[in-house]
């Protein structure tokens, strides 16, 4: 057993190698194309690759309990500090236009699922508890991030800095905390109810909040109409893009229905209606990653049952009716996920595809020289403190019949949505090195030390 471990390990060694050597020899014959004026798009294939085999070792995070999106992160600031020892490869994947877009279109892939996932009539079952705890969960955080730590902690920035500073501490990850709470099978508790309904609010107004300080930088005022202005076109597309959704989507369902009713005509249905809502944000104005939150949102099993999965269901249910209960049961568990998450798993390859590239690219952009800085370090822990108790005071709005302690922890992680948060406002010019490092720091501490926190309370429940 030993052996053949030891000979696993140096054939992974073996292999890094050469990537690493393949990827200088081909950044070497990508200059030499550049200079000729001719883009190489073997090039673009070739860390497309590399970068998705990078992210996928980053999984082996999962066996100590931890989401893969820190591992991916992780490997994307290995990967983009390789030159501090003397490797230059992986520079021109970083300025590579066509992985960048790739990126930026799995950040719209991975919201438009996180709307899929979530339901507009379970969100508003949840109730005022769930409402108070993400509003106390917005708030609390993002007052703290623009006008008090961000201030004192890094004096010299921008407004729109501290806004983005803000924002970034208003989100939470409802993927880590809802995969903590499935694993000890306490997803039916009070407290998860509470947390992951509020989680979903908190993503929503978070949005409207990147939307209206996305408009503000480009803007580059801070008036009180301004921002009414902005707020108002967030609030009015995302409940109009959802009213006309509802409408619309039942229509089109069926309109499509009429030409095929195979699984890829659902497919391109489900991803050009994300795609055009994601467009139509960018084109008032707004992120597009609200316009494909908003389209994840709408789309609802009924809007397809016109289509052949369905049918197939049907049949099924009716020829196990009147057969023995406990097969009827095991059937009706088996067939559950088609009639109900059907369109999530058509868009999950598409996901496994596209949304590692943007977390290893976001990593790729972390200068790690200002991570060696240990005033960067003294104020990402200040910012991280302030992170946590913004969001576990969100749980004193939890009412009586949860435990307030155990819903503020399951608000605490940040993950990827902090970090589309960051990637938005360095995009804009607006959030700086040292700042993007910050936030980096702030999302792994939070993603690290929040899910064995949050099992070690659960444990204690009935």
């Amino acid at each position: 057993m030993c052996a053949k471990r030891s000979l696993q390990r140096n054939f992974f060694l073996l292999f890094i190698i050469g990537l690493v050597l393949g990827s200088s020899a081909l950044a070497a014959t990508e200059g030499a194309a550049t200079e000729t004026g001719v883009h190489s798009y073997a090039s673009t294939l070739f860390w497309m690759a590399i970068l998705l085999l990078f992210g996928k070792f980053a999984s082996l995070v999962e066996r100590i309990g931890q989401p893969s999106v820190l591992g991916e992160l992780v490997i994307g600031v290995a990967l983009g500090n390789l030159t501090l020892l003397g490797i230059t490869a992986f520079e021109s994947a970083e300025a590579d236009p066509l992985l960048r877009f790739l990126a930026e279109l799995g950040v719209i892939i991975l919201l438009f699922q996180i709307g899929l996932e979530s339901n507009i009539q379970k969100m508003g079952k949840v109730g005022i508890p769930a409402f108070l705890v993400a509003a106390v969960g917005v708030v609390v955080p993002f007052v703290l991030g623009t006008y008090v730590v961000g201030p004192y902690l890094l004096p010299g920035l921008t407004s729109q800095a501290y806004l983005f500073l803000g924002a970034a501490l208003t989100a939470t990850s409802v993927g880590i905390t809802a995969r903590v709470f499935k694993d000890l099978g306490k997803l039916q508790t009070p407290e998860a109810q509470i947390v992951l309904g509020a989680a979903v609010i908190d993503d929503v107004i978070g949005l409207v909040i990147l939307a209206v300080v996305s408009a503000i930088a480009t803007a580059g005022t801070v008036s009180a109409g301004v921002i009414a202005l902005i707020t108002g076109k967030a609030v009015f597309f995302l409940i109009g893009s959802i009213v006309l959704g509802v409408l619309l989507a039942p229509w089109l369902g069926w309109i499509f229905s009429t030409i095929h009713t195979g699984v890829g005509m659902k497919f391109t249905l489900a991803i050009t209606f994300g795609l055009l809502l994601a467009a139509a944000a960018q084109e008032i104005g707004l992120a597009p990653i609200v316009g494909a939150f908003a389209a994840g949102l709408v789309l609802d099993p009924v809007h397809f049952r016109y289509f052949q999965d369905f049918h197939v269901v049907d049949d099924v249910r009716a020829a196990i009716k009147g057969s023995d209960p406990a097969l009827q049961r095991r059937v009706q568990e088996a067939i559950k996920p088609h009639a109900e998450r059907h369109i999530e798993y058509l868009i999950e390859p598409l996901g496994h595809f596209l949304v590692p590239l943007f977390f290893v690219m976001t990593g790729m952009s972390v200068n790690l020289l200002t991570l060696f800085d240990p005033s960067i370090i003294l104020v990402a822990l200040g910012v991280t403190i302030v992170a946590f108790v913004g969001k576990i005071v969100a749980g004193l709005a939890a009412g009586k019949r949860a435990r307030k302690w155990l819903v503020g922890w399951g608000m605490v992680p940040r993950g990827e949505v902090g970090l589309i948060f960051a990637t938005i406002g360095r995009g804009l010019g607006v959030v700086t090195d040292e700042l993007f490092s910050v936030i980096v720091i702030v999302v792994i501490l939070t993603t690290l030390l929040t899910p064995p926190i949050l099992a070690f309370q659960l444990r204690g429940t009935k």
